[in-house]
């Protein structure tokens, strides 16, 4: 190998840029997990829980997506990891949540975000960050980059997310719109190079309105306490987006024998099923593989009183 090497997948790409941009997939993946249980697990614990289990949280390799997975031989689609990045660390932080247990205060006490300013510049800078994750999973500057870049952001789920609250609620937020459109985000993922721009519109619908109605009505009816809803946006929006793949996926779009039940493959929808199934299966059993351990031996949950101070852990505050 040499400076110039590339990559087998990307015959233009440079390796190292290559191992670069499938590093940001490896490192989110983690990094949302920890929105189910924040401000509730011991740092300590949490290194034990995402160091083992990093191999399995490699988008393209242990869940069976790459070359040479039982997944791309299946026929799954997911263009820029809806599976193995989202439904993965949804479920992973589900368990972990369930493991965990409640907040201090939950379901008595206002758990509104610290600082709403932050939470928008946050969206904000994974809004544009998603386009290269999308467009630049086509590997390419290319026709498939352009059309991943443009149905990622038609899908509209920040509108439909707000006029749901609205009815719902009677006023919509801010709050609300910028959960919506990370809900756009994560279910345009797996599909944003195989469904035109009617296809990202349908998807952008149904996550925001059902991604809404799972973190507002679904989570509080079963009692779990997911901090940062990544079940319910992650989890749930990256299921959508599987699903919707194989209904809306056209081959114009995604190349030849990329398509799904609107384009005449109605086994792509089963396809795509499976691969949901298979994901939630193993990352579900992989987790409390991971999480039961640590909690018997070091444990997960920090003391009262530093769950109540935040950062009092790490000898720092923020004001």
């Amino acid at each position: 190998m040499n400076i110039d090497s590339v990559n087998d997948l990307a015959k233009t790409i440079p390796e190292s840029v290559y191992m670069c941009f499938q590093m940001t997939f490896a490192i989110i993946t983690p990094a949302l997990i920890c929105g189910s249980f924040a401000g509730r697990m011991k740092f300590s614990a949490l290194l034990w829980f995402i160091g083992p289990g990093g191999s399995r949280l490699r988008p393209d390799c242990s869940l069976g997506m790459g070359p040479d997975g039982f997944l791309n031989d299946a026929g799954v689609l997911d263009f820029a990891g809806g599976t193995v990045v989202h439904v993965n660390s949804g479920v992973a932080g589900l368990m972990a949540a369930l493991v965990m247990g409640k907040r201090r205060g939950f379901g008595t006490e206002a758990m509104a975000p610290h600082n709403l300013v932050l939470s928008v510049i946050g969206a904000s800078l994974l809004w544009v960050g998603w386009f290269g994750f999308n467009a630049g999973s086509a590997t390419a500057a290319n026709g498939s980059a352009g059309m991943a870049m443009a149905v990622t952001q038609i899908a509209i789920a920040p509108l439909a997310w707000m006029f749901a609250e609205w009815i719902v609620k009677g006023k919509p937020s801010v709050l609300g719109i910028i959960s919506g459109a990370v809900a756009g985000l994560v279910a345009i993922t797996p599909a944003s190079g195989f469904v035109d721009p009617r296809g990202a519109l349908i998807i952008g619908i149904a996550a925001g309105v059902v991604c809404y109605w799972d973190t507002t009505g679904l989570k509080h009816a079963l009692g779990y306490d997911d901090s940062l809803d990544v079940f319910g946006v992650h989890g749930v929006g990256g299921a959508i987006g599987a699903f919707l793949t194989g209904v809306l996926a056209v081959a114009w779009v995604g190349g030849e024998g990329k398509s799904g039940l609107i384009d005449g493959n109605p086994h792509q929808v089963i396809t795509q099923l499976y691969a949901m199934a298979v994901v939630a299966v193993y990352d579900a059993i992989a987790s409390l593989i991971l999480l039961k351990p640590v909690d018997l031996t070091i444990g997960l949950r920090v003391h009262t009183e530093m769950e109540r101070e935040g950062l009092a852990l790490h000898g720092e505050a923020i004001q």
